[in-house]
């Protein structure tokens, strides 16, 4: 007689069996279709858990239940191949621990879109299935906004557009795919910077791969929307301090160099031959700090002057340490929308608090980011530069970008509010840095 018991079991373990045999041919047959993504495609582990409703991940492994996965591979093995994918670049693109303030349901909706609109850009027979009108026409309506569709993006979209329940329903139904209580539920404290360190590695490997296949081969069309939002991704989020070292040079300042000097020889020197000590102070060192750079600000009306304020205070409270400005700098603070409407030189600390004391905002039209760039160009031209680092502009990024990179650095600064974004984050060009300030 068979154990009734033993037999289950049996049962449970090929069952368990076969689902990663399916979860292995999904990851070998993407393996074979996008070499660029093999190391990121073996970084999980399987294991079954029936407490998801299809499958998920934690970063480390995808849980599946075996039923719905079986159920899932019985319609087509290219859906198991779309989740599989779809999982794997929620970890590249560290969803699992960005979510930060947002509410959570739009944040799930706005990752899955995100992914699922890469997946779609894929036109390759291992994932390619037909979309549908309604997600055609959710595309397009996002791109109206956006030129990339990243998660951070379409969160935004989704929080301004206040969809009622049965608008959420709908897009849900359309793009859910994967289970996210893994995110927040199965990673320990210990383990989530160890797993941003590793898919940041897979992603920052994967977009030097990417854009050498672009460069050597004529198919990269259909990877231009994961690359645009690797490149995005990839863009680093910097303190702020830590930032604006970025924008200092090395100079040689006339003081005491206290790091190179000897004291114990020195009083040594002095005590024993009167007024004459065996090493003489140095006079000088090299020190990095704030010279010449440029931060404009964008006066349209999308950016409001509460924000404004609270940048230039930021900025402020960094450039007044006495380690970060020199005796005498050079910084254009130059305020635009569609055209310049003013530039204040401020030569020291003493102008900055000045400035600062009588700030006003002048403008109010339309955003074109391309007067800035041009002003700036003309100024070094003749001169009024002599070692620019970079250039700070603070926008909602609700504008026209230059399309050319010009040669000093740029970074678009931004400020978040309640875990939102004030900005339209996506549509920054990749020659440029992002930094995002949280809001107080």
């Amino acid at each position: 007689m068979i154990d009734p018991i033993r037999h289950e079991q049996l049962e449970e373990l090929q069952l368990v069996n076969l689902c990663s045999q399916i979860l292995s041919n999904a990851r070998n047959e993407l393996y074979l279709n996008m070499h660029f993504l093999d190391v990121s495609l073996s970084s999980l582990g399987f294991a079954a858990d029936t407490s998801v409703f299809c499958a998920g991940t934690d970063g480390y492994m995808i849980y599946y239940k075996p039923e719905a996965l079986c159920k899932l591979y019985s319609k087509g093995r290219v859906y198991v191949n779309r989740m599989y994918l779809h999982m794997v670049l929620h970890c590249l693109f560290c969803h699992l621990d960005t979510k930060g303030k947002r509410e959570e349901a739009y944040w799930n909706l706005a990752c899955d879109i995100a992914m699922e609109s890469i997946i779609d850009s894929f036109y390759k027979k291992c994932v390619h299935v037909s979309s549908s009108s309604f997600r055609r026409e959710t595309y397009l309506r996002l791109k109206k906004n956006m030129e990339v569709l990243t998660a951070e993006g379409i969160y935004q979209t989704l929080v301004e557009r206040k969809l009622t329940q049965q608008q959420y329903d709908r897009l849900a139904a359309e793009f859910l795919v994967d289970d996210h209580k893994m995110w927040y539920e199965n990673a320990p404290k210990n383990q989530v910077i160890p797993r941003q360190s590793k898919w940041k590695d897979h992603r920052e490997k994967l977009q030097t791969e990417m854009e050498a296949m672009s460069q050597e081969t004529s198919d990269s069309e259909e990877k231009n929307s994961l690359l645009e939002q690797v490149q995005i991704e990839n863009r680093e989020r910097y303190d702020y301090k830590h930032f604006l070292r970025k924008f200092a040079v090395l100079k040689e300042e006339l003081s005491i160099d206290e790091d190179s000097f000897d004291y114990i020889y020195y009083a040594y020197g002095l005590e024993h031959y009167g007024n004459m000590p065996l090493i003489e102070p140095l006079e000088s060192r090299e020190v990095f700090r704030i010279q010449d750079f440029v931060i404009v600000i964008d006066t349209s009306m999308s950016c409001s002057g509460t924000l404004v304020r609270q940048f230039l205070e930021e900025t402020y409270s960094v450039l007044s340490e006495s380690e970060s400005f020199f005796h005498k700098v050079n910084i254009h603070i130059i305020q635009c929308d569609d055209q310049i409407r003013s530039d204040a030189l401020v030569t020291d600390q003493k102008q900055m608090e000045e400035y600062m004391r009588n700030f006003t905002i002048k403008g109010k039209g339309g955003t074109d980011f391309r007067p800035a760039f041009e002003y700036v160009n003309q100024m070094r031209a003749k001169g009024e530069f002599t070692k620019l680092k970079g250039l700070l502009y603070f926008t909602d990024g609700k504008g026209i970008y230059p399309v050319k990179p010009p040669s000093y650095d740029v970074a678009f600064i931004f400020i978040r509010e309640n875990g939102g974004s004030l900005c339209q984050e996506a549509s920054v060009p990749p020659w440029a840095i992002k930094l995002v300030l949280e809001g107080e």
